[in-house]
């Protein structure tokens, strides 16, 4: 299994390049990740706030992380069903990302995340995902 931080973060790096551009393993542990993203002009919407797309592939990488300490390294499992809740405007600062996995099967997974904006009482966004484990 993946579970440290530096083997995801080149797990990321190796399989999953373009996720480098939604953040950074910070830490990991059994079925979980914190992402962090240093949010650029890029990320931003017109307003200054951080755009949805954004929070939803930040999401979308922590909790894939996250189903890796479990399964993986499994770089073929894909994302199914990606549910997102947006709670709050986000400011244009660091994002954090806490994910976890729910469930594991032989054929899927099941994570939902947290997003936060600068720290974690800063609660923007939950989402909800599935993914597609690939047989072997």
């Amino acid at each position: 299994m993946l579970q440290t931080v530096q083997e995801l973060n080149d797990f990321l790096t190796n399989h999953f390049p373009q996720g480098e551009g939604f953040g950074a393993v910070e830490e990991a542990g059994d079925g979980w990740v914190l992402m962090r993203l240093t949010v650029e002009d890029s990320h931003l919407r017109p307003g200054g706030t951080v755009s949805g797309p954004t929070m939803m592939g930040m999401a979308d990488v922590a909790i894939w992380s996250a189903l890796q300490t479990k399964i993986g390294p499994s770089p073929m499992t894909v994302t199914g069903n990606l549910n997102i809740n947006f709670l709050s405007k986000p400011k244009p600062v660091d994002m954090l990302a806490r994910a976890r996995v729910l469930r594991v099967g032989r054929r899927n997974g099941v994570g939902e995340c947290y997003i936060y904006s600068g720290d974690e009482d800063s609660m923007v966004a939950h989402v909800t995902a599935t993914y597609s484990i690939p047989a072997y």
